[in-house]
């Protein structure tokens, strides 16, 4: 593939978001979950609770730090590799970043700092009331952001959001298990590993209903990504459900497929013998690529499938009196750490990869979105490079900020009295 602006935005962009959401996916959850803390605390008095949601409160201020950074980051890159979007839909984009300011952001600059500072300033129920209003700042900035990428997301919101809390459920009953197998902090270990395993019990098939529901709408609103998502190379009638298997694109097969048939038409349709659309369907300039969607998805769905298992089958030790005693279990728990980040990430290589050719879908393509400025720039240092230093440096008397770029020519015209030397 050839190295063109395009192609380095899309890989700058897609490099930058991937870093982010990390951050954005972890704090989400634990500003819930430290809430919940805070409320136990409060109602119990129980010291344990106490320490738990001190050590859990350094990490949110820290995750929180660099989601805030590498969000400003991306955020810079519409504007510098993405002006035409930015231009074509700003009218639409600029409001709802505009609600997510006086929303979100209002939220979580003004309580952050009582959760950080004011524990000994205000009342306990106060500092409560802090926590949660944290918390809901979180999730309301989730909401306005997915709602920035189009009406989809009234659907994938949900869907993200317990994404995120299963993500931070899995890093806590990690850590939960990690102290255990050391033994130490045995008593917040305790606490970490029981109340996270039973949250992500109870959010798993949730999650899993409501991205049953986003997959409906991708199928209706935007048929060449589901097609791309199953691999469904032709229209099939009734249509198999792909496995797993090895797409080639070049000749439009799957390799080495593992098949059910007839389960992708119940899945897709609620029938055994409903139509479905392929990628045949599609002009080839319309369809998105398959193998990183296909890939992705699968990925998705199996780090679902070992949070299930970890989530279930630790209640059913729990049930027992087992759950401490278990090691190979703690094991497997502390190991599963990683799979709310993987799900996350994989969700949105399907989600945005198979969006594709389009920025805005159906109506603006990737290819013509990105800013040609990026090319003139890089044209512009590479002559000043190939001037070199021809001028001696001088103070300029009368040099106005209003021109800062003059600098960059003529010295005299820093002042806006003069125009650019004529070479």
């Amino acid at each position: 593939m050839a190295f063109d602006p395009v192609f380095l935005s899309r890989l700058q962009f897609g490099f930058v978001i991937s870093f982010h959401i990390i951050f954005p996916s972890f704090t989400i959850g634990l500003g819930a979950w430290l809430a919940t803390i805070e409320g136990a605390r409060l109602a119990t008095g129980n010291p344990v609770y106490r320490r738990v949601f001190d050590f859990w409160l350094k990490v949110f201020a820290l995750s929180f730090g660099m989601g805030v950074v590498t969000g400003i980051v991306m955020a810079f890159q519409f504007g510098t590799n993405w002006s035409v979007l930015a231009e074509r839909t700003g009218s639409i984009q600029g409001p709802l970043l505009g609600y997510e300011a006086f929303t979100a952001f209002m939220l979580e600059a003004t309580f952050f700092g009582v959760m950080l500072l004011g524990r000994d300033r205000v009342s306990p129920r106060v500092y409560f009331f802090a926590c949660c209003m944290v918390s809901l700042g979180t999730m309301f900035s989730s909401f306005w952001i997915l709602i920035v990428l189009g009406p989809i997301q009234m659907v994938r919101w949900p869907h993200m959001l317990l994404a995120a809390f299963l993500t931070s459920g899995m890093s806590i009953a990690a850590t939960g298990a990690w102290y255990l197998l050391l033994g130490r902090h045995r008593d917040e270990g305790r606490v970490m590993l029981h109340w996270s395993l039973g949250l992500v019990a109870v959010l798993i098939p949730i999650q899993l209903f409501f991205g049953h529901l986003t997959g409906l709408y991708v199928l209706k609103h935007q048929p060449a990504k589901f097609a791309a998502i199953e691999a469904r190379w032709k229209n099939q009638q009734p249509a198999s459900e792909v496995l797993i298997a090895i797409p080639d694109p070049v000749s439009e097969r799957n390799l080495f497929a593992l098949e059910i048939p007839r389960l992708g038409s119940m899945i897709a349709s609620g029938s055994w013998t409903a139509p479905e659309v392929g990628l045949e369907s599609f002009p080839p300039k319309d369809r998105p690529p398959v193998v990183i969607p296909f890939f992705a998805f699968r990925i998705m769905v199996g780090m679902g499938l070992i949070m299930l298992a970890v989530s279930w089958l630790g209640n059913l030790l729990r049930f027992r009196d087992r759950l401490e005693t278990t090691r190979w279990f703690l094991w497997c728990t502390f190991l599963s750490f990683p799979t709310g980040f993987i799900a996350v990430l994989a969700g949105w290589y399907t989600a945005e990869v198979g969006r594709q050719p389009w920025v805005v879908y159906g109506l603006l393509r990737t290819a013509d979105a990105y800013a040609v400025f990026i090319g003139f720039g890089t044209y512009y240092i590479f002559k000043l490079l190939l001037q070199g230093p021809t001028v001696e440096a001088t103070a300029i008397p009368g040099a106005t900020a209003r021109r800062p770029m003059a600098f960059a020519d003529d010295a005299a015209s820093a002042t806006g009295n003069q125009s650019p030397a004529q070479g």
